[in-house]
């Protein structure tokens, strides 16, 4: 199902069963079943089955350590579908009777690795587990309701949590975002609601219910009183028509506004909030240092200077700095990564420039890495690009007052 880094870092990078196979295409070992499913659904205009079994071999590729080939395949996948769907033959979704918009989108399997605090991967890998085996479950008499509630700050991974669990469980992914599901005509949001939960059923897939504090927001808009309690029960009605085996997970920001009654059908809750220092590491090794366990040191100085931000900030200062490395073919440097790193908040990261460091920022630094990072002078003097001499000056200064 994943694997396991450190003492409280799990990273779930969930399988596709591409092993004991007989063909290589694309320089990647993929099952027979696939690639007869594939060239299936092209030659029947199945827009739908070309996009999961895509998805599949993106997220093989990804495992493969292939990265990029999986995301230029999910780009194509997402570029190439139009022509397919405006011919009639994607899948049929339930749609706003107003708008006509789809109330219910199909999401891909992610490639990205989700990280986790220990406590959160405990049970998000026992969840897993008990939906893998919900039919000896059912069997034995001790199956309960296969609903998750993920709830956290913006940035924490919800969404792509969800899509790792899909993925695990080698089930569709539909996602339903609630606050695009509330109409202004009176008693279509509750028939909205209805239709998501009438979809899902048949397609043994995982629903994710994004935005679910959408609904106690209806109290602050111009809703009346009746329509919200009608909106709140059909959710209510909804979940408690599924059965043990569909896979519902849901999703808030806010999870104090959530009715109570709603926190009661979500037997597994998981708490997302900022990551702590180990699965900050985890993350600027993956995406700034590519898994390279020789930038370990480096990653535990970022760790450091990322307190208080989320797993998205700090993906994004990463990718932020391999493009400058990139468009200026040299190695990212460390001293502005750590700056950026600091001069951030969550939700805002600071990205790089390719400006040279000045004295304040220099100064700044050095104190940063003797007093939070640990680190010898010798070491330092190295990362901010000053000699031993001005890393002593500035420390003296400081201690000096």
């Amino acid at each position: 199902m994943g694997y396991i880094i450190g003492k409280s870092v799990y990273i779930i990078s969930s399988s596709v069963d591409i092993f004991g196979c007989i063909c290589h295409t694309f320089g990647m070992i993929i099952d027979k079943s696939l690639v007869v499913a594939l060239i299936e659904s092209a030659l029947s205009a199945d827009y739908t089955g070309v996009r999961r079994i895509g998805g599949q071999i993106a997220k093989g590729l990804a495992e493969q350590n292939d990265i990029d080939g999986a995301k230029a395949l999910q780009s194509l996948l997402r570029k190439r579908g139009v022509p397919l769907q405006a011919s009639g033959y994607a899948e049929s979704l339930p749609r706003d009777a107003a708008s006509r918009l789809p109330l219910i989108e199909e999401g891909q399997w992610p490639t990205t690795p989700v990280m986790l605090n220990g406590e959160s991967g405990g049970t998000i890998s026992q969840f897993i587990e008990d939906a893998e085996h919900i039919e000896l479950l059912a069997e034995k008499g001790v199956s309960s309701r296969l609903g998750l509630l993920l709830y956290g700050p913006p940035g924490t991974g919800k969404t792509l949590l969800a899509g790792h669990i899909a993925a695990s469980l080698k089930r569709p992914f539909y996602i339903a975002r609630l606050d695009s599901l509330i109409s202004s005509r009176l008693g279509e949001t509750a028939k909205n609601i209805r239709g998501i939960f009438e979809f899902v059923p048949a397609r043994n897939a995982v629903l994710f219910l994004d935005e679910m504090d959408a609904i106690a927001k209806l109290r602050d808009d111009r809703h009346e009183l009746g329509e919200l309690k009608r909106v709140v029960n059909t959710v209510l009605q909804g979940l408690d028509s599924l059965t043990d085996d569909v896979v519902t997970i849901g999703a808030t920001n806010h999870p104090h506004l959530l009715d109570p009654a709603i926190w009661r059908r979500f037997p597994y809750k998981v708490n997302l909030g900022l990551p702590d220092e180990n699965v900050r590491a985890s993350l600027w090794l993956h995406f700034l240092f590519q898994g390279d366990m020789s930038r370990k040191e480096d990653t535990q100085l970022l760790a450091r200077a990322s307190e208080g931000l989320n797993g998205a900030d700090v993906e994004n200062i990463a990718l932020a700095a391999r493009r400058r490395s990139v468009l200026g073919n040299q190695e990212p440097s460390l001293a502005q990564i750590l700056l950026a790193a600091q001069g951030s908040r969550a939700g805002n990261p600071r990205l790089l420039d390719n400006r040279e460091l000045d004295t304040a920022d220099k100064k700044a630094l050095t104190i940063f890495l003797h007093e939070k990072g640990g680190a010898r002078q010798a070491e330092i003097a190295r990362i901010v690009g000053v000699s031993r001499q001005m890393v002593h000056r500035y420390l003296r200064k400081v201690s000096d007052g």
